[in-house]
């Protein structure tokens, strides 16, 4: 039995990377029209209890969610959904994520320095509040000292070349990241596919090779996505029987103005319901 609902399963707080608190993403979907919104920051779980508290309170479907980062390619990322609240596995490598990009911020500091840029890590610091300090949070000190004239030129520029990669954190490989949501009984969907810049047989093949390691899903409805992108990744879907998710990758206008809340109506009995979800 389907379960319609206007879903954003793809969205960001400051626990992570984004702009605005759990409870001020709660209280912006409900005001998009929302009515199942999963949290899902980057390797962190630690804004998803009041996250849920403030979904209460506005009548919205909170789903626990992260987003995880592969180790084989840069733009591979792994998003959980529907994991539980004490999911040791998927803690135990946050926490490792956690402590390699503390190393790494040491790294883009002095990175950005040989290119001229003299950024401040107490700066970057007190701008990213939560436990994890990532490559937005830089892109915003940068912009507001003048170094970039906007928050893409800072990835393409400085934080998102094949140079920078060299000072890159540490990732667990794409089977790790499937296993651990998993284990906590949580959905493992590959976030945004247009990323990856592959063609459509070498996509076809990594999605299959991620089923054979337990891929649930595919992100299909991205803002990216074009109508001929999502019709395929919806063919891709289909034949490898996958589930179809959607989000917008909501991180705030500062950080992403392209991507901005946006309900997409979706089945989700898969996420919510577990007999109706069982593959």
């Amino acid at each position: 039995m389907k379960h319609m609902m206007m879903v954003d399963l793809h969205t960001h707080t400051s626990a992570s990377d984004g702009q605005y608190s759990p409870v001020q993403v709660v209280c912006k979907a409900k005001k998009a029209g929302i009515t199942c919104l999963a949290i899902t920051d980057h390797d962190t779980i630690s804004g998803l209890q009041e996250a849920q508290g403030a979904g209460k309170e506005y009548g919205i479907t909170v789903v626990r969610g992260i987003e995880l980062g592969a180790k084989e390619n840069r733009h591979l990322h792994i998003v959980g959904l529907g994991f539980c609240d004490n999911a040791i596995e998927l803690q135990t490598l946050c926490n490792k994520l956690r402590q390699s990009r503390d190393e790494r911020k040491y790294r883009i500091v002095d990175f950005l320095r040989e290119k001229g840029i003299d950024v401040s890590l107490d700066e970057v610091t007190e701008l990213a509040g939560g436990e994890v300090i990532a490559r937005p949070h830089f892109a915003q000190v940068m912009l507001r000292h003048g170094y970039v004239s906007s928050i893409r030129e800072a990835f393409d520029r400085y934080l998102d070349t094949d140079e920078y990669q060299k000072i890159e954190r540490y990732k667990a490989p794409a089977a790790e990241c499937i296993e651990v949501i998993h284990q906590g009984g949580g959905k493992a969907i590959l976030a945004h596919p247009y990323q990856l810049g592959m063609t459509d047989d070498a996509l076809e093949q990594q999605i299959a090779q991620l089923k054979d390691v337990g891929l649930d899903g595919i992100e299909c409805y991205y803002p990216q996505h074009t109508p001929e992108m999502t019709r395929r990744y919806l063919e891709f879907a289909q034949k490898y029987d996958l589930y179809v998710s959607g989000g917008s990758d909501f991180h705030g206008e500062a950080v992403h103005p392209e991507n901005l809340l946006k309900p997409i109506q979706l089945d989700v009995s898969w996420l919510l319901d577990p007999v109706a979800g069982m593959p």
